[in-house]
């Protein structure tokens, strides 16, 4: 399949299909089995190690469902450490991680340790650190999972307002169907294969659960 450059894709599936292997392999946390995966028009396997490690840090900025955010740390200082990996200067990494925490409505908690925020303040600041690096993309693991409905629907919203003012590609693994709603397109994995791949406008959803309306497969347009 092909990710087209500043889409918003949601990957669908039940529990256990493979969207965790799928969104892992494509974000060069997992080295597949078989087959290539090409980044930016770059085989990312055939890359030595240290390149894989170069394109994590400033091609790809990640969403995980824990937050995975570093407990004795600001949220400032966890935004800014990525951009400390990298090799920015202090001064610089810190300037740049308030910028993008005032981005996400976080820039009066700058100070603040994690567990003084609720989870959805974490989740923005996970987010704020996703965009640190001005990512090409965006990989965001069940990012409403541990979130109540209304918060959820903040962070939706966020993400959506990222791809249109930024031009983000977003690529989320979830089981919310409020995703579909700011999703370009839809690719619905089952039993660890692609099963198929919608664009939004034809898939429904009824009470009880999500239906899809038939159509053809949709090929992808423009750059991946």
């Amino acid at each position: 399949m092909d990710i087209v450059e500043g889409e918003y894709l949601s990957i669908m599936g039940p529990s256990g299909s493979g969207k965790s292997t799928f969104f892992n392999m494509i974000g060069a946390l997992d080295i597949p089995t078989s087959g290539t995966i090409e980044f930016m028009g770059v085989d990312l396997f055939a890359q030595p190690e240290n390149r894989q490690a170069w394109i994590r840090c400033n091609k790809i900025g990640y969403i995980f469902q824990t937050f995975n955010l570093v407990m004795v740390m600001s949220a400032l200082e966890n935004v800014a450490l990525p951009l400390i990996l990298r090799g920015d200067e202090t001064d610089a990494a810190n300037s740049r991680a308030a910028e993008v925490l005032e981005s996400v409505g976080l820039g009066h908690r700058l100070y603040h340790l994690p567990d003084q925020l609720s989870g959805g303040q974490r989740q923005r600041v996970a987010i704020a650190r996703a965009l640190a690096n001005k990512p090409a993309v965006i990989l965001a693991d069940e990012p409403t999972g541990n979130l109540d409905k209304t918060t959820g629907a903040e962070i939706i919203a966020l993400l959506k307002r990222l791809q249109v003012e930024h031009g983000a590609t977003i690529v989320t693994a979830t089981h919310d169907a409020k995703m579909l709603d700011v999703s370009d397109r839809i690719a619905w994995i089952r039993d660890g294969k692609l099963d198929r791949i919608e664009q939004r406008a034809n898939v429904s959803i009824r009470t009880g659960g999500m239906q899809a309306r038939p159509q053809a497969f949709e090929e992808p347009r423009g750059p991946r």
